[in-house]
């Protein structure tokens, strides 16, 4: 048997957190890691204290997106302690969208790694200074 390499076993760990997401619309989870240590984890869900999308339904923008929960990088970031951000990697099991690629640029995150492609046009001026990585399941991925 084959030992895990550090971003598979991290993206694990994502996909595990974003089984804890509230939204109908996309589970999904962000871990963040410093020296091989895990610094934070978040999940796309509600607010604290406001109803959840699997009780009430998203809210949706006008391009389909669900605008009732923070992203899980947000919650990430919004959960750890702001120097260990700084040169750390997040894994996610999805691509960010733009906001959250500013947000994880701005809180010095160096790398991502990421599981299920979510393009968008932007991120490409967002991220620049970043070290993006694509490391696509070998599993089956459930639509």
């Amino acid at each position: 048997m084959t030992r895990k390499s550090w971003d598979e076993y991290f993206l694990e760990i994502a996909e595990v957190v974003a089984t804890r997401s509230t939204c109908q619309r996309l589970h999904v989870g962000c871990v963040i890691v410093k020296d091989k240590h895990i610094v934070s984890t978040g999940y796309n869900g509600s607010i604290h204290g406001h109803d959840h999308c699997h009780d009430i339904g998203c809210l949706k923008d006008q391009n389909g997106r669900c605008i009732r929960c923070l992203h899980a990088e947000e919650n990430a970031v919004l959960h750890a302690d702001r120097h260990l951000l700084k040169g750390a990697t997040a894994y996610i099991t999805h691509e960010s969208c733009e906001k959250c690629s500013k947000t994880l640029a701005q809180s010095g995150i160096k790398k991502i790694v990421y599981r299920n492609a979510y393009p968008n046009e932007w991120n490409q001026y967002f991220l620049k200074d970043i070290d993006v990585i694509h490391l696509p399941s070998n599993k089956k991925e459930k639509v």
